[in-house]
C-alpha cells in the first residue's frame, strides 16, 4: 500500500538582514505542525517584497499557497486551518484577572516566606495591596493615555482633569504603604478616597447611565469592559482601607 503523497505549502515571508517577519515564523510553525512540507521563500530586500505584493495584489506578508491558491496571511491561515482569530477590538477580562491571578501568587508567596497561614486575613490583605500596585504600573506604563480614558467617566477626574494624572500614583503609593503596613495615616485615606470616588463612578456611569464604557483599569490601551471588574477593583481599596481603620495592627 502506497504511503499518500505529503501535503505541500509555498510560504512567502519577509527574511531581510535588519527584520524577519514574525508572522512568517509564525506561519511556518503552523503549516509544519498541521502536516505541510513547507517550501519557504525568503524574500531578501524591499524591493523584492514590493514586487511580490505587486504581482499578487496583496498588501502584506506573509502569504500562504496551498495547491496554487493563496490562503493569505497568517490570520487568513489560521482561519483555514480552523483555528481561532483573536480580533483586537473584542472585549476581554483576561488582563485584569491575570492581575488578580498574579497578586493571589504574590501573596501567596509572601505569606510562604512569612510563615503566615495561606488563608487568612493578613494574606488577603496582602493580595489587595499588591494588586494595586501591579493595576497602578500598567497604568503608569502610560499615564496621559489612561488619564484620557479615565475622563470618560470618572466623576472627579472629570471636575479636575488633573486628578487622572495623579491617580496611579495614587493607587501605587496606597498598595505598597498597605503591602509595608506603614504609614496607614496616608495609605487608608488615600485608598478610601479614590475608592469611594471610583466606585460612585462605575456606578453612575454602567448601572444609572447605562452606558457602554472601556474600563481604565488596566491601562489605557485595554478592551476590558467598565464595570464589575472595575467597581471590585474599587471596592477592594475601600472595603481595604476600613478594614486597616478598624482593624489596626
Amino acid at each position: 500500500m502506497t504511503s499518500p503523497a505529503p501535503k505541500t505549502a509555498s510560504l512567502y515571508r519577509m527574511v531581510m538582514a535588519d527584520h524577519i517577519c514574525p508572522y512568517g515564523i509564525k506561519s511556518r510553525w503552523l503549516l509544519r505542525r498541521h502536516g505541510y512540507v513547507v517550501d519557504d521563500h525568503w524574500l531578501k530586500t524591499r524591493a523584492e517584497t514590493d514586487a511580490f505584493k505587486t504581482e499578487h495584489g496583496v498588501a502584506t506578508t506573509p502569504q500562504t499557497f496551498i495547491d496554487g491558491r493563496r490562503i493569505g496571511g497568517h490570520d487568513d491561515l489560521r482561519r483555514f486551518l480552523g483555528l481561532k482569530v483573536r480580533d483586537p477590538s473584542a472585549t476581554s477580562y483576561v488582563p485584569v484577572l491575570t492581575v488578580f491571578a498574579v497578586a493571589a501568587l504574590l501573596a501567596g508567596a509572601i505569606g510562604w516566606l512569612t510563615g503566615t497561614a495561606l488563608l487568612s486575613t493578613l494574606t488577603l490583605e496582602r493580595f489587595v495591596a499588591a494588586a494595586m500596585m501591579l493595576l497602578a504600573m500598567l497604568k503608569l506604563q502610560d499615564v496621559d493615555r489612561f488619564a484620557t480614558m479615565f475622563l470618560n467617566y470618572d466623576l472627579l477626574a472629570r471636575r479636575v482633569p488633573p486628578y487622572g494624572q495623579a491617580y496611579p500614583f495614587l493607587e501605587l503609593g496606597a498598595g505598597f504603604l498597605m503591602l509595608m503596613r506603614v504609614f496607614d495615616w496616608i495609605s487608608i485615606p488615600v485608598a478610601a478616597f479614590i475608592g469611594g470616588i471610583g466606585a460612585a463612578s462605575v456606578i453612575k456611569a454602567v448601572y444609572i447611565d447605562r452606558r457602554t464604557l472601556k474600563c481604565a483599569c488596566v491601562g489605557g490601551n485595554s478592551n476590558v469592559p467598565l464595570g464589575f471588574v472595575s467597581l471590585t477593583e474599587n471596592l477592594m481599596m475601600l472595603a481595604m482601607a476600613l478594614w486597616m481603620l478598624l482593624a489596626p495592627m
